[in-house]
């Protein structure tokens, strides 16, 4: 099988050192780590596209699940491979559909994942992406089990979401609420779930049972701050790279990767 060529970051970053690796404006800092995930992301979409287009002849087939701006696609379309990928997103859009990136260019869905996804069939994508948007929903489990349902066998399913040390997260999600109350916090705060990465995954298992956990990464252990400068330091993203391939669960978020038994 001929090999595609591969951009890495270091190649994007040289274009554009304004913008979040090279790809998304706004950020001042290169290799923002907040960002790692997307840009980490978006190099695998692209992969599999053309892994996809090569073996079946057609493009890949992918949901993002709270596509929010479109920033995943932002990030896949800078690597080759990406031109095979067909882009479908569910959201409730609060900004509207004009606010997606390339808007014209996906199929939308306005669906609140709180009641499912039962407008869409299933068995229908060869991926299904859901990042950072599960702590959000009160009926989490109901919403991990459509991912799949709307999966193809063998297809990939993409989860990702913030997490705290085992133990820690039992604080977050029972202390920090009454906490609120009691001290009158005003603050409305938009995670209101809490896992562990061990917890998670055996939430994960037990709404989607049809699935395998493949790969589990972190990328961010320690950000902002006075920490900001280091991100400008390509050292310093691998770093947390590294070290969330190989310990996740020290990470402040993880991303999952699952694939859909045949």
């Amino acid at each position: 099988m001929i090999s595609i060529t591969k951009i890495t970051s270091k190649d994007i970053v040289d274009l554009k050192t304004d913008h979040a690796f090279g790809i998304e404006g706004g950020h001042a800092r290169p290799y923002r780590l907040r960002q790692a995930r997307y840009y980490e992301l978006g190099r695998d979409l692209a992969r599999w596209a053309w892994e996809h287009h090569q073996n079946l002849g057609r493009p890949l087939d992918l949901l993002d699940v709270g596509t929010n701006d479109g920033v995943l696609r932002r990030y896949a379309e800078v690597h080759p491979g990406s031109e095979y990928i067909r882009y479908e997103a569910v959201d409730i859009y609060p900004n509207g559909i004009e606010f997606v990136y390339k808007h014209a260019g996906w199929k939308h869905h306005c669906i609140d994942l709180n009641c499912g996804m039962k407008d869409l069939a299933a068995n229908s994508f060869d991926v299904v992406v859901c990042e950072q948007v599960l702590e959000h929903l009160k009926n989490y489990r109901l919403a991990m089990s459509e991912l799949s349902r709307v999966l193809r066998p063998d297809g990939l399913l993409v989860v990702g979401v913030p997490i705290f040390p085992a133990g820690l997260h039992l604080i977050r999600r029972h202390v920090v609420p009454v906490m609120d109350r009691l001290f009158r916090v005003q603050k409305v705060r938009g995670h209101i779930q809490a896992w562990s990465k061990r917890d998670f995954i055996k939430e994960l298992k037990k709404a989607c049972p049809n699935v395998d956990v493949i790969v589990c990464r972190g990328f961010r252990v320690i950000s902002g701050g006075v920490l900001k400068p280091l991100e400008h330091c390509r050292l310093w993203w691998q770093w947390n790279c590294w070290l969330g391939a190989h310990v996740p669960s020290w990470c402040v978020e993880m991303q999952i990767i699952a694939r859909k038994r045949s």
